[in-house]
């Protein structure tokens, strides 16, 4: 490439090739990097629209993603900066491991984050539904009309005779590990199934 730029440019130019042709370079990459954050946050703002997803939500998924393109665009120019590759890898490398040692500290805020991008996309209910999030099988648990979800609680507003009005604040991911009864806007809720007694001794 730099054989046959020599061919059409001047000869004052020739001495700033080795100048001229990285920096194309770098600003092509830096170019592709702006062209594909700006469709990948129109793709995520028609996918919010289309599923009902929450503001917030939206700004996680465009952080990511811009973060995610400024890493690779910063490996890819310092390539072309001439930094060798070992080094980049042992950055990356370290970096990864940092990233995970922070996941896995963070699990439980990362789980729910995940259940409620489940919730938004799956659907198994939805803001104006009654549920009531099951112990066991046989045993009530919290029973509410969702007033809220975001990307760590689910808020219930409580039906329950004599603690109505109040709000529960239930976890995403308890979603996804108790049974939940769902009683959709219009129809009757029914009574909370009364606890059985404990065993007495005798």
């Amino acid at each position: 490439m730099r054989h046959s730029l020599r061919l059409y440019l001047p000869e004052w130019a020739q001495d700033w090739l080795d100048v001229i042709v990285p920096a194309l370079q770098i600003a092509l990459i830096v170019f592709c990097a702006w062209l594909l954050h700006r469709m990948l946050r129109r793709l995520v703002r028609r996918a919010s629209a289309h599923y009902g997803l929450p503001a917030d939500m939206s700004m996680l998924a465009n952080g990511v993603l811009r973060w995610a393109i400024l890493l690779a665009t910063a490996l890819l120019v310092l390539e072309r900066l001439g930094v060798s590759a070992a080094v980049m890898w042992t950055a990356f490398t370290g970096f990864a491991t940092v990233a995970a040692v922070a996941f896995f500290a963070a699990w439980s805020v990362l789980s729910n984050l995940f259940c409620a991008m489940l919730i938004f996309t799956v659907g198994p209910f939805r803001v104006g539904d009654v549920i009531e999030v099951l112990d066991t099988q046989d045993t009530g648990g919290a029973r509410g009309r969702v007033i809220d979800i975001n990307l760590l609680y689910t808020t219930l507003e409580d039906v329950t005779p004599g603690t109505a009005g109040t709000l529960l604040q239930i976890p995403n991911t308890m979603v996804f590990q108790r049974v939940v009864r769902r009683w959709r806007p219009g129809q009757a809720v029914l009574e909370p199934m009364p606890k059985k007694p404990a065993d007495t001794l005798e």
